[in-house]
């Protein structure tokens, strides 16, 4: 937990502090640039098609093969066969190492099967891949609450909020934590 929690806290939150502050993510421009941008705009009234886009993005390998081990898994894990999953998920990460989503549908496998070190373990591979994947510090979240690492998961609900002001389960989870630890909330 501790290395994943300072790669996390190290990387994506001082990156994504510093970069919010320059009112920019990255130096490159792509579309999921701009995703991010509308997503991160309080004036944005469909965000969950914004939403939908950014994980469609996030979800397109360029690989027909990676494509159809990445729909398998989740297919997988939708049915609740959470062993198929981590079959298919496992197969992906091996062809396709440097595909996040591989690792996320894999760390959502794991965390369905109660096994936290290994969903942890895959989450910061997601993150070091994909510093803005708000499902995967969502998840990081989630684990850090579980094991009682409460203040880190507030930490961590900020940063996803500053990335997806929208979504009102991470609203609903970061003012709980902050009401239950005396912070201030949203």
């Amino acid at each position: 937990m501790t290395r994943l929690w300072q790669l996390f806290k190290c990387t994506v939150t001082t990156q994504l502090c510093v970069s919010l502050l320059a009112g920019t993510l990255f130096a490159q421009s792509t579309g999921l640039d701009t995703l991010f941008d509308q997503l991160r705009d309080p004036r944005t009234q469909d965000w969950e098609a914004v939403e939908e886009q950014i994980w469609s993005e996030w979800s397109d390998s360029g690989s027909p093969s990676v494509d159809l081990l990445l729909e398998r898994g989740r297919a997988a894990l939708e049915a609740g066969d959470t062993t198929t999953a981590i079959e298919h998920f496992t197969a992906l990460t091996d062809h396709a190492p440097d595909f996040a989503e591989g690792w996320n549908g894999r760390a959502m496998a794991f965390y369905a099967e109660e096994k936290l070190g290994p969903a942890m373990s895959d989450l910061e591979r997601v993150l070091a891949l994909n510093p803005r994947h708000f499902g995967a510090m969502t998840g990081l979240a989630q684990i850090l609450v579980q094991l009682g690492y409460e203040k880190e998961a507030i930490s961590v609900y900020r940063a996803v909020h500053a990335i997806h002001p929208h979504q009102p389960d991470i609203k609903d989870a970061l003012e709980r934590l902050e009401q239950a630890h005396g912070g201030s909330a949203l």
